[in-house]
């Protein structure tokens, strides 16, 4: 497989937990490369509608590319909340939504795009190359407390105040391996996780505001879904799917006015099979539930 292509993680689970039928309408918030959204389309037919959104702009030159001559797709170049409240606004409801958080492949394999301390590049991790804000504007500006707070909050790393303190008098940092070896240095005798690993991660959803934006986004989501609507999450490490599984668990609690009914008690994993043929499928937890019609 081409290192740019991304393959859609549970691929199959979340047909089953969607369930698209035909002329249904469908929502991805992070249609990313099309992985998910060609499957949905496939079964939605000709009177089916799909909104398919991404922020990242190579993202949605590939998404135009493929889905120029079908009429039913519509495509958003916008952040996924941003682009919730626009349709909110617009009174448009969906029989099914996707959010397939985290970063693509083509994210981590591309240098340029700074997201990997394993490939020297700018230190970007921009989702959106529109903003202004990159991981070197953090690196070289933020003030040691600021760091800390991002490295506890973003990463839950260990010892976050020493790991602050130790970017912070090593600056400046143009590139990924110029961070990810001050890392290093600071971290002899460190596990089989490069120690870079929780620092970048922090970095990235700072720049990005990713729980943040998922937090705002999610009763977004419920509001735009039909009665009987199905939303799906998929997340990739625990800050994320914490917040899913609180959030449905307080829509869902059984309660007259509980506006959801979990799909899904426990997380959905990869299986043996996908985590071999698709590694990124290894940390990947989906998460669904259904709108109680009223």
């Amino acid at each position: 497989m081409n290192q740019l292509v991304h393959e859609p993680v549970l691929a199959k689970e979340v047909l089953q937990v969607l369930g698209p039928k035909e002329g249904d309408t469908y929502l991805d918030t992070t249609a990313g490369y099309g992985g998910h959204a060609k499957q949905v389309i496939s079964r939605i037919g000709k009177d089916g509608l799909a909104i398919l959104v991404d922020r990242d702009q190579n993202a949605i030159q590939s998404l135009s590319k493929s889905f120029s001559d079908n009429p039913i797709v519509q495509i958003l170049h916008e952040d996924f909340y941003a682009s919730s409240k626009e349709l909110q606004k617009k009174g448009q409801k969906f029989d099914m939504i996707l959010a397939d958080l985290g970063v693509s492949s083509p994210h981590l394999n591309s240098a340029r795009r700074g997201f990997s301390f394993m490939k020297e590049g700018p230190l970007d991790m921009r989702m959106d190359q529109r903003q202004p804000l990159t991981a070197a504007d953090i690196a070289n500006s933020y003030s040691q407390p600021q760091l800390t707070e991002i490295l506890r909050k973003y990463g839950e790393v260990r010892n976050a105040p020493k790991m602050a303190k130790v970017i912070a008098i090593n600056r400046p940092y143009k590139t990924t391996t110029d961070l990810a070896n001050v890392i290093a240095r600071a971290t002899p005798g460190h596990s089989k996780i490069h120690p870079a690993t929780k620092v970048f991660q922090a970095f990235r959803i700072a720049v990005n505001q990713e729980l943040s934006l998922l937090e705002a986004a999610l009763p977004v989501w419920v509001d735009l879904l039909a009665d009987g609507g199905r939303l799906a999450v998929i997340s990739f490490h625990s800050l994320e799917d914490r917040r899913v599984k609180q959030f449905f668990t307080d829509r869902a609690g059984g309660l007259y006015d509980s506006e959801l009914k979990i799909l899904t008690k426990k997380p959905i994993t990869g299986s043996k099979t996908e985590i071999v043929h698709n590694p990124r499928s290894r940390s990947a937890k989906l998460r669904a539930a259904v709108k109680i019609k009223t």
